[in-house]
């Protein structure tokens, strides 16, 4: 439904008149305004993606009150290289898992760790061994028969393969709420398949959070805290049925870093009936 036309603008046959003020009764004014509109107040700001487009009733779909902006500034470290990074990490570490990142398939590098930190996905808490904390968002897409799709594995920019079985997932950037990381989950890991314009919606009350703490499997012998966002949605554009495979561009292309790290090539999917544990990493 197209938004009701506006009030035409008042339009005068006569002449106007502009009268200055005295510069007293503008200081007044001035003053009245300042105490008038010293109150903060709330504004809702749309997003426009030319990639993805909306229902016509955000508020069904995307509207989850109970989701929340994630902030990851507690224990919060920054390193201005790679190399420092990797000198605080070596005394806090077991030496022969630090040495492993990278070398042992599926394992992800010290650059990889830094592109995250910098970007604001993970954090870590200054303990021995360190807990690196990441919120993450995962999307279980609905499809035809009510089968949910499954990323199988992935291939790694070194030819490497990571078995996955689990939906799809994200690393949530701070200060980002779940619906905008879903709608960026979707354009970076589906997008090579889809068309340029395409409907994500969540399923109303779908939304839920929980905690998981173990080791990572990306970075061994690094105690890992997934803070875990999960939410049903439909996205429109997909196969629905079969296998099939996507694309994704190089994270962290504006990083000289970005170089020496490990990345995903390609994603694997199939639709499935019924889910395993769900892993992240």
């Amino acid at each position: 439904m197209s938004p009701e036309p506006g009030p035409k603008p008042i339009q005068s046959s006569g002449s106007i008149k502009i009268i200055n003020p005295p510069a007293s009764i503008l200081a007044a004014f001035s003053v009245l305004c300042l105490f008038t509109c010293s109150k903060p107040y709330n504004t809702t700001s749309t997003l426009k993606i030319p990639f993805l487009t909306f229902p016509s009733n955000p508020r069904r779909f995307l509207k989850i009150p109970i989701m929340s902006r994630t902030n990851h500034q507690l224990h919060h470290h920054s390193f201005a290289t790679p190399q420092s990074l990797s000198d605080w990490l070596k005394p806090r570490l077991p030496s022969d898992s630090f040495a492993s990142w990278g070398v042992k398939p599926g394992t992800k590098n010290v650059h990889n760790l830094w592109l995250e930190l910098s970007d604001g996905e993970t954090c870590l808490a200054d303990a021995i061994p360190p807990v690196r904390t990441v919120n993450v968002v995962t999307v279980r897409i609905i499809g035809k028969d009510n089968q949910i799709l499954v990323e199988s594995h992935q291939e790694l920019s070194d030819g490497s393969v990571r078995n996955r079985c689990r939906p799809l997932a994200e690393k949530m950037k701070s200060n980002e709420t779940p619906e905008e990381a879903v709608i960026r989950a979707v354009k970076e890991e589906l997008g090579s398949i889809l068309n340029d314009s395409i409907t994500v919606r969540i399923v109303p009350g779908s939304y839920s959070k929980k905690l998981d703490e173990r080791n990572s499997l990306s970075y061994p012998g690094l105690p890992a805290r997934y803070v875990l966002h999960s939410v049903d949605a439909f996205v429109d554009g997909l196969p629905e049925e079969g296998e099939f495979c996507t694309e994704e561009a190089e994270e962290y292309a504006d990083s000289s870093a970005a170089d020496k790290a490990l990345f995903v090539k390609r994603h694997y999917w199939k639709w499935r009936r019924a889910m395993r544990e769900l892993r992240i990493d």
